[in-house]
């Protein structure tokens, strides 16, 4: 049950990840639609990176380099499967671009995580 609990969510958030991939044509109405699609992408790949790296954590006993690669990687390589299979679908394209935008999500999710970390060592302030 506990391997349930850790690797259901990353496969439900990659499922949402091909599901939105799979929408021909995906475009809003918006002025902005193109920082949109762009700031989803940096999103959904650092929710995919936390994911894996909270089933890694769960399920492994592994030291803090492989609790980054690991995670990493398989974001990353599915970030490239992402735009392999937009490149089949009517409307839309594969894109190198777009994996170096989802490659700043899996980073920013560490440097966010690694901000934190620092901050939780620190400890509560001393005071003014």
């Amino acid at each position: 049950m506990r391997i349930l609990k850790l690797w259901l969510p990353v496969l439900i958030w990659a499922g949402i990840i091909f599901w939105l991939s799979n929408i021909p044509n995906l475009k809003t109405d918006l002025a902005c639609d193109f920082i949109l699609r762009k700031a989803a992408h940096v999103v959904e790949y650092a929710v995919l990176c936390f994911l894996l790296r909270r089933a890694f954590k769960g399920s492994f006993k592994m030291g803090d380099l492989p609790l980054f690669l690991y995670p990493a990687i398989l974001s990353f390589f599915y970030a490239v499967s992402d735009e392999f299979h937009q490149s089949f679908i009517p409307g839309r394209n594969g894109s190198f671009r777009d994996v170096l935008i989802d490659t700043v999500g899996i980073i920013g999710f560490y440097i966010v995580l690694k901000v934190y970390q620092a901050l939780l060592k620190k400890g509560p302030s001393a005071g003014p």
